[in-house]
């Protein structure tokens, strides 16, 4: 098999490693946003500085025409955009996956389960005997409940309702305007923001909890998390790993709807990219 690369790809950032063929991880390497989706030039230059950051740090005689990969890719679910990014890669071999896909595979390995990865963006997958199926995922203008940047986006658009009179105010509410300089700031923020920036507020939401109104975002996260849980759960019941950046917090807030069903992920993402490499190849 060689070096094997493995990258895992999001909207916050790129994680990238360089593995011998018993699985040893030899070097590392990190660099920004790996959306292909949202910005798949953007996605293409980091994914090739963290190979390259990874394959130096290795201290191997290699280029990266020497590498086979396994690329764990936000976006890579829409039709078509993982073809398109695989032809301009310079790797010998390449796999690409979604983002979520890796990490399902890292958190359960090759027993059943179900991933809810709840970061920038949301996704949840269910691996049972050997099949796996994703659903959401399907980024921040459409889709992505609970996330993040969905949480985020929450709050702004309640500082706009607290600014029409529709909803009540709060010290969140007042502190997201003040800080911003006001409601028509809030729009023009809004006007050029990412899912990153969206999701940089979401910390402050999920930090102040009791205040009302992020107490009714975090509710209504709760209940789209929990629904797409609910939607991959069968019988008999599964485990549930919780991922991604916030991925601590619902499993913290939704443990009481789970009793005895959550489950810490046996690897990461990269380990499930491994995974992959070594036990299903390209």
């Amino acid at each position: 098999m060689g070096l094997v690369l493995v990258v895992d790809g999001g909207g916050s950032g790129c994680r990238a490693a360089v593995a011998d063929e018993s699985g040893q991880i030899l070097g590392q390497g990190r660099a920004g946003p790996a959306n292909i989706m949202t910005d798949p030039d953007a996605a293409r230059a980091n994914i090739l500085a963290a190979a390259a950051t990874a394959l130096a740090d290795s201290g191997q005689a290699a280029t990266l025409a020497d590498l086979a990969a396994v690329l764990g890719l936000a976006g890579a679910n829409v039709a078509g955009n993982a073809a398109r990014l695989a032809a301009l890669l310079p790797f010998a071999r390449v796999r690409v996956e979604t983002d979520a896909t890796i990490a399902l595979v890292g958190a359960h390995q090759d027993q059943d389960g179900i991933a809810a990865t709840i970061g920038t963006g949301s996704v949840f997958g269910r691996q049972r005997g050997g099949v796996r199926r994703q659903i959401g995922g399907w980024g921040l203008v459409l889709g992505d409940e609970g996330s993040g940047a969905w949480i985020g986006r929450a709050a702004l658009t309640e500082v706009l309702h607290a600014a029409d009179g529709l909803v009540s105010g709060s010290p969140l509410l007042a502190g997201l305007r003040d800080r911003l300089g006001g409601a028509d700031a809030v729009v023009t923020f809004a006007r050029t923001a990412s899912p990153g920036d969206f999701s940089d507020l979401a910390r402050e939401v999920v930090a102040a909890p009791d205040d009302a109104a992020a107490a009714r975002i975090l509710s209504a996260a709760d209940d789209w998390i929990a629904r797409g849980i609910g939607h991959l759960q069968v019988s008999p019941t599964l485990p549930v790993t919780f991922l991604g950046g916030l991925g601590p917090v619902f499993a913290q807030r939704l443990s009481p709807r789970y009793p005895g069903l959550i489950r810490a992920a046996m690897g990461s993402a990269l380990d499930g990219a491994l995974w992959l490499a070594r036990t299903e190849g390209w």
